[in-house]
Parts: structure tokens; sequence; C-alpha cells
């Protein structure tokens, strides 16, 4: 098993879900920090579009805060 075959089994467990969560939204909070809040739309768009992408495939989303 690869590195990327790792990489995409941790990302498909619950645990790898809540880790690229608050990474996201770590990273989405430093940006909005940054900016001012001045473009928080867009960055919770782009922060939406990812944790599709990184996101357990099927499962239902959850409420963000």
């Amino acid at each position: 098993m690869g590195l990327m075959d790792k990489a995409n089994e941790f990302l498909g467990s619950e645990q790898g879900e809540q880790a690229s969560d608050q990474a996201l939204q770590g990273a989405a909070d430093f940006a909005n920090e940054r900016t001012g809040g001045q473009h928080g739309e867009q960055i919770q768009q782009a922060q939406q579009f990812l944790d599709d992408k990184i996101g357990q495939a099927g499962q239902p989303e959850q409420q963000q805060q």
C-alpha cells in the first residue's frame, strides 16, 4: 500500500474527516482574519468546496458553527 493509498484511507475514516474539517476551519479562520472579514462568503464557499472534495463520500454534511 502506497503513501497516497494510506492518506486516502485515513481521510475516508471518521478520524480523518474530523482532522480535515478542523484543518479547513483553521485555514478559513486564518483567511478571514487576514482579510478583515471582507471575503467571508468566498472563503466559506472555498471551505465547503474543499470539504466536499476531501470529506467522506456519501456521508451527511455536518452543520458548520
